[in-house]
């Protein structure tokens, strides 16, 4: 007899995968190009992905005249719904007197200001693969009916400036909207390189900005409290690195960057100190007999450890030595050295550890001093 499904199996489940705006953007072009050239409404238009799947998008509507057509295409995001889901991708084609495909952004897709993006600085925030999709797939209907003219498209999203507020963009310097993205065409469920890439292309942008310092979080609040230690600090060196502690990290190393400061919780911070450089909560279970041992160095009673050894969370063992700071600081510079180990020195890095109300409870610089394993406290 069939029982209720487990959790196991609820999550063992195939999540259904979404399209990126680039594929929208993509399929909403061809639905339009068609429109113009046929003169007929188009319900659907099917393109290939750069994944080498053809998928057919459904268009929300296609308006046209004799010279220009519009359709539009809602973005469905799957079981992954990020804050572009939901959308309205739209694509609007006109004629040219001259030969060739202009494509350019219009209302809701942000314009690139700052250097370190794969857009050049003045140009629509369409990214190198959607705009590869965009002019083959027009193309390939200019062949199809043999036409020579030449066309203008542009791609708007009408809420891409509020969805924008939600997104990485202005701090990246996309100012106006949201950016047309993808590089596989699909969105994949809780796909992790999508937030990798994000942390890489910020890194990217503050290096290039000439940051020399950044300040990595693991999420707002530890941001906001980087924001207050270092007001003089531009923008765009605080970036939120989520889980990818060693990631982003490694990213810092590999763009020069002299100084990297940590911003986090206990939590998080617990596994940072062990050399867990990746700290989803299912990652890897907090080391309470670590902890214990740091609760020991730090002074404390002989019953605390044994109480810190048997403890739910990483939290709760921060709540039970807040009388003794140095436990802290442990914490801390053992995240650091941590640090300096997953890239091999070369550079300074300080640990801050906050409470969830955003109190400092410690902070610790450990700099490299140029001889392998040799690093100082500051």
């Amino acid at each position: 007899m069939a029982g209720k499904a487990t959790a196991e199996e609820k999550e063992a489940k195939p999540l259904r995968h979404g399209y990126t705006t680039g594929s929208c953007a993509t399929a909403a072009t061809k639905a339009a190009l068609t429109a113009l050239i046929t003169q007929q409404e188009q319900r659907e238009a099917t393109i290939r992905l750069p994944i080498g799947q053809d998928v057919s998008f459904q268009t929300e509507s296609c308006e046209f005249d004799a010279v220009s057509a519009t359709a539009g295409i809602i973005k469905d995001g799957g079981d992954d719904p990020d804050a572009t889901h939901g959308a309205l991708i739209i694509s609007t084609v006109s004629w040219l007197d001259e030969p060739g495909i202009v494509l350019d952004g219009g209302i809701g897709v942000g314009r690139v200001t700052k250097p370190g993006l794969p857009v050049p600085i003045g140009e629509a925030a369409i990214n190198p693969v959607p705009r590869k999709m965009i002019r083959e797939t027009a193309q390939a209907v200019l062949d199809e009916h043999g036409i020579e003219r030449g066309i203008k498209i542009v791609i708007s999203v009408p809420a891409g400036e509020e969805i924008a507020k939600k997104t990485l963009n202005g701090r990246l310097g996309i100012i106006g909207g949201i950016s047309i993205l993808g590089t596989r065409g699909i969105v994949v469920p809780f796909s992790t390189s999508a937030y990798k890439a994000s942390v890489a292309q910020a890194i990217n942008v503050a290096q290039k900005m000439g940051c020399r310092h950044i300040v990595l979080s693991t999420g707002g609040k530890s941001e906001q409290f980087g924001m207050t230690q270092y007001p003089e600090l531009p923008e765009e060196a605080f970036v939120e690195m989520g889980d990818f502690v060693g990631f982003a990290l490694k990213q810092c190393k590999l763009k020069g960057i002299e100084k990297v400061t940590l911003v986090g919780m206990m939590g998080k911070f617990s596994k940072v100190a062990q050399g867990v450089m990746m700290v989803h909560s299912k990652s890897a279970p907090v080391d309470f007999g670590f902890l214990a041992q740091l609760v020991r160095e730090a002074g404390a009673p002989e019953a605390l450890v044994e109480e810190a050894r048997g403890a739910n969370t990483a939290s709760q063992v921060g709540d039970m030595m807040a009388e003794y700071p140095l436990f802290f600081e442990k914490l801390c510079e053992s995240c650091s050295r941590a640090g300096l180990r997953e890239v091999g020195g070369g550079m300074e890095i300080e640990t801050m550890l906050i409470t969830m109300k955003g109190t400092l409870l410690g902070k610790v610089t450990v700099h490299d001093t140029g001889n392998e394993g040799d690093w100082n406290r500051g």
